[in-house]
This record gives C-alpha cells, sequence and structure tokens, in this order.
C-alpha cells in the first residue's frame, strides 16, 4: 500500500472528506467543520477502552468540534469506522449520547452492535475498505498502552514512609521523609519505645 500522506492528522483530515458524500447519501446528513487528530481520549486509566471522542462545539474556543482517536489503533479501516461513530457525535454536537439521533444516524449508516460500541456492518466495512484503500497507508505506528515492559507516564507513588513498632505489636504509623528527619520517629503507645523505619 502508498503513503499518500506524511502525517496521520493529514490521513484523518482527507478521512472526513471521503466520508462527506457517504453520510450525505446514507443518512441525509450534511458533516459539520471538524478537528480530527490522534490522541489519547477518555482520561487516565482507560487507555484500551476509549479508542474515540468527540469534544463538542461548546467547549471549543473556535467552536469546531475536536475529535481524538486513539492511537491504540493502526489498522485502516477500523480507525475509519470510529471516525464515523466520532462524526456522527459531531453531527449531534454531542446531545443525544448514543441514543435517538446517534442511533438514528448510526443505523441509516451502517454501523452495529451496542452503540457505545459500534462496529461497521458487512456493507459499510466494505465501504470502508475501498476508502482506505484510496487514502493509502495510515502513517501511524501503534502505541500499546500497558504493555508490559512499555514505558508511559507513571503515577507519583506516596511519599509517607513506614514507621513501625520495634517489639513487633504490629503498630505502624505514615509520614513524611521531613518530619522523621526533623523530629524522629514517634513513641510506639504499646511499648513506649521510639519507632523504627522499616
Amino acid at each position: 500500500m502508498t503513503t499518500k500522506f506524511n502525517t496521520r492528522e493529514e490521513w484523518l483530515v482527507a478521512a472526513v472528506e471521503a466520508l462527506r458524500p457517504m453520510f450525505s447519501a446514507l443518512t441525509g446528513e450534511t458533516l459539520p467543520a471538524v478537528r480530527v487528530s490522534v490522541g489519547w481520549p477518555g482520561g487516565n486509566g482507560r487507555k484500551n477502552s476509549v479508542i474515540g471522542q468527540c469534544w463538542s462545539t461548546k467547549v471549543a474556543a473556535d467552536n469546531v468540534a475536536q475529535l481524538f482517536i486513539s492511537p491504540v489503533l493502526g489498522d485502516a479501516v477500523r480507525v475509519l469506522d470510529v471516525l464515523a461513530h466520532e462524526l456522527i457525535h459531531a453531527i449531534d454536537d454531542c446531545e443525544s449520547g448514543h441514543k435517538g439521533r446517534f442511533a438514528k444516524i448510526a443505523k441509516a449508516l451502517g454501523l452495529t452492535g451496542k452503540m457505545t460500541a459500534t462496529v461497521a456492518g458487512d456493507e459499510l466495512k466494505a465501504q470502508l475498505e475501498e476508502i482506505a484503500a484510496e487514502l493509502g497507508e495510515y502513517p501511524h505506528a501503534v502505541i500499546s498502552a500497558g504493555a508490559v515492559g512499555a514505558e508511559s507516564p507513571k503515577k507519583q507513588g506516596t511519599r509517607m514512609l513506614k514507621v513501625e513498632c520495634e517489639g513487633g505489636s504490629g503498630y505502624v504509623v505514615r509520614m513524611t521523609r521531613k518530619w522523621l528527619d526533623e523530629f524522629g520517629a514517634p513513641k510506639c503507645p504499646c511499648h513506649d519505645e521510639i519507632m523504627i523505619e522499616a
């Protein structure tokens, strides 16, 4: 497959334009202006489960819907079907969630399955395969969020140190290094002895 685009964003912008006539023909809807990019939708902890997201015009300073496709996706046809899902949210300006107008448009387009996690039905998939072939290679390398050995941003761990009873009573206190260095460890209420850092 040939590469026609240097960046995935260029590819995605071209994909929106390639989907535009399909939306018009199958749903009678006109696609609004959108900005589309690759990024982590869904916030912390949901890197693999949320694969697309549309932000309403109401939250964008320029009143243009913002769409994000997850970097865990690499298959061009799957990217197109997720993009189609997010474009429906843009048409509806995120008003219906996954019900009402959203569901009606999704079904007319050929998206199937649970409306919160649609996939292209057979007919739509065939059309998306044609569009993907015309667009050429999706210029993106998949990011495996949470893969074993993968370096990803780490959450800051606690800075509290464990201090315990030297006598083995199981009494534990957590405190910062600052207080431990400045004032020392507290006395264990069980044995009235200075506790030790564990």
